[in-house]
């Protein structure tokens, strides 16, 4: 059996960390280089198990498949292309599978793997990976490993780059704080002599492409904004220090809730219609290891011990929070309702709300001749921080944002609540009495006589 690798490959290949990413740039042998790791371990542990995946079933084929029908020997192992199997002639199998929602991984339940290779692993969300290596177990003393391969970019940049790429140099391996050990071998097709040698003109073609594609594919340049939504955030423009809130400022609360989430931000807004996130909290199952989901009445408890004694003009809550459950007959808003933090719907319609928040993020002209921003962040709000500028942009509607990886949508949402109501003005009458309705009302008489004026205001009086 002949066949020729790189030295990249060959590191791959030899690497014995628990975690392995490969590659990081178009032509650098990645797909190959599994390929063959893969076969090596079959025919070195008889009845070995491995597993190797991409998010659908038409990538395979078209891919990672059709390659190993064409280097995989076939005097040692069959392919079933029903049950997408590989089987050797000593018990090895290899699997591939895919894993396209969130739900999919639960189709691998109660599999046991000896080695799981992801193929592009910025097409997972983090969720899937964490859950999935889980199925890296087994009784026999063979290697335990994930052996993952990937270019940047894709809806999973963020969480790679911040699991292998930023904690430790090229190469070099290291352990995690949830003691892993990691590794990033990169390679590009300058190290695939084997490409360079029979198509020299596919690194012409790669420099061709637009910059950010250049970077990613070419260089494998891990820094990069590619298919991020809200390219308007930066820190150094965005997050200031933490200071003393006025007392006359206004200050609102803005939520997103679920079981596996609860994000609530507190905003302030000056005289000049700035807005300032000063605090947040956030609580679930999305959080990893040691967090837990809140049930209605605890979030709403949360919620309202952290506004302490604070005078919050509105809560503001998507409208799926005033869905009634049939078993209890209250909705989420009821329950907020009870602890004192009546909420204030919002417009559910995703598209305007980002295009809301990207308006509170433009930077405007000051009083003192400089810029700044619309909108600030307190760099104690750390989810927000860190959830925002990891968004991408959704690749079948550019206008929104993707739903995944779902973790770190929470913040965002909680804030796109507060700046869509701010920028249309959902609730206030164009002039004349508002119409109350039953919401209002129990807003109105559980307000103090600031808050009831305030709410004449924008709504109109109710008498």
């Amino acid at each position: 059996m002949d066949m020729q690798i790189t030295k990249k490959q060959q590191a791959f290949i030899n690497a014995d960390a628990f975690e392995v990413l490969f590659g990081g740039a178009a032509g650098g042998g990645k797909s190959y280089g599994q390929l063959v790791d893969a076969l090596l371990f079959a025919l070195k542990y008889p009845g070995s198990a491995q597993l190797i995946l991409r998010r659908t079933f038409p990538e395979l084929e078209k891919s990672i498949i059709r390659t190993s029908l064409a280097i995989f020997p076939g005097d040692v192992a069959d392919y079933n292309a029903t049950s997408h199997t590989w089987k050797f002639i000593n018990g090895s199998i290899i699997d591939f599978g895919n894993c396209d929602a969130e739900k999919d991984v639960y189709k691998y339940q109660s599999a046991e793997y000896d080695v799981i290779r992801f193929d592009e692993l910025t097409h997972f969300t983090k969720d899937m990976y964490v859950y999935l290596i889980s199925r890296v177990r087994g009784t026999n003393s063979y290697p335990k490993q994930v052996k993952s391969s990937t270019n940047p970019g894709g809806v999973g940049h963020v969480w790679v780059k911040e699991r292998f790429i930023d904690p430790a140099p090229a190469g070099e391996a290291f352990t995690s704080s949830e003691g892993s050990t990691r590794v990033f071998i990169p390679s590009r097709v300058d190290d695939n002599k084997f490409l360079m040698q029979k198509d020299a003109k596919y690194k012409q073609r790669l420099l061709n492409l637009s910059e950010n594609d250049r970077k990613a594919l070419l260089y494998g340049d891990w820094n990069l904004d590619l298919g991020r939504y809200f390219d308007e955030w930066s820190t150094e423009t965005h997050v200031i220090k933490p200071f003393e809130i006025p007392s006359h400022w206004r200050r609102y609360c803005c939520i997103d809730y679920g079981l596996d989430m609860l994000a609530a931000l507190w905003v302030a807004v000056d005289e000049q219609g700035r807005g300032y996130v000063y605090r947040e909290y956030c609580e679930g199952k999305d959080l990893g290891d040691g967090h837990h989901g809140l049930i209605a009445s605890a979030a709403a408890k949360e919620v309202h011990e952290r506004s302490g004694d604070e005078y919050i003009h509105n809560f503001f809550a998507p409208p799926d929070l005033w869905n009634r459950r049939q078993e209890t007959g209250k909705s989420i808003a009821d329950y907020f309702r009870a602890e004192g933090c009546p909420l204030t719907k919002t417009s559910n319609d995703r598209v305007n709300g980002w295009m809301a928040v990207k308006e509170w993020l433009k930077v405007e002209p000051n009083e003192f001749g400089g810029e700044v921003a619309k909108l600030r962040v307190f760099d104690t709000c750390r989810n927000l921080i860190r959830c925002l500028p990891a968004l991408q942009t959704d690749e079948k509607n550019p206008n929104d944002v993707a739903t995944e990886p779902h973790n770190i949508t929470h913040p965002p949402d909680a804030l796109r609540a507060f700046c869509v109501y701010w920028t249309h003005e959902a609730d206030k009458p164009k002039g004349g009495r508002a119409k109350w309705t039953e919401d209002m009302y129990e807003d109105y008489y559980n307000a103090d006589k600031e808050g009831q004026a305030y709410l004449i205001s924008k709504w109109g009086d109710p008498f």
